[in-house]
């Protein structure tokens, strides 16, 4: 295909505009690099707090402290933060327990918070709820190990008490599977 003068000047031009916008992005990248690593350095100097602390520490502030302690011993192996719309559970920092030890999966998950899953899409199903409120839960760890399970849109009292016992009683469980 030959390509005229003119079309070859109008290709030489845009080649040209291309490689100047990659020159100007290639520098703009540069330097934000140059920002980020200097923004990473600050952060390691200076005392830092992680995002899962942050979110502990504002729920901790304006919540219901409840202690889970370990049957007959009574050693307190957790701390539930309850607040209106969520279940913070957080581990004592010398309980360390693997998500995947029994019966954390098959009990409490598996079990307890699918059937109260369960309930919830029945609700929204039939227009009692709306799909938002439907309750969820996250697992943040440290590594493999637990750090805290955050239960959302709990919704009623007595979900809070079948939660809160449930997982006391599956940690306690977790801890003599360790053993």
């Amino acid at each position: 295909m030959k390509f005229s003068d003119e079309q070859i000047h109008d290709i030489l031009k845009l080649k040209d505009h291309i490689l100047n916008e990659m020159e100007k992005y290639k520098q703009e990248i540069e330097m934000f690099e140059k920002n980020l690593g200097i923004l990473n350095s600050v952060l390691k100097e200076s005392s830092f707090t992680k995002a899962s602390d942050l979110s502990t520490k504002q729920t901790k502030s304006d919540s219901t402290k409840i202690p889970l302690t370990r049957g007959s011993s009574g050693e307190i192996i957790a701390n539930a933060y309850v607040t209106p719309t969520q279940v913070s559970i957080v581990l004592n920092d010398n309980i360390s327990l693997d998500e995947n030890t029994p019966p954390l999966k098959s009990f409490f998950i598996d079990r307890i918070i699918a059937d109260m899953k369960r309930k919830d899409s029945s609700d929204v199903q039939n227009g009692k709820i709306q799909p938002d409120s439907v309750i969820d839960y996250v697992i943040n760890k440290n590594g493999s190990h637990i750090r805290e399970i955050i239960v959302k849109n709990y919704r009623q009292k007595d979900r809070v008490n079948e939660i809160i016992n449930t997982v006391a009683w599956s940690f306690s469980r977790m801890i003599e599977n360790t053993k």
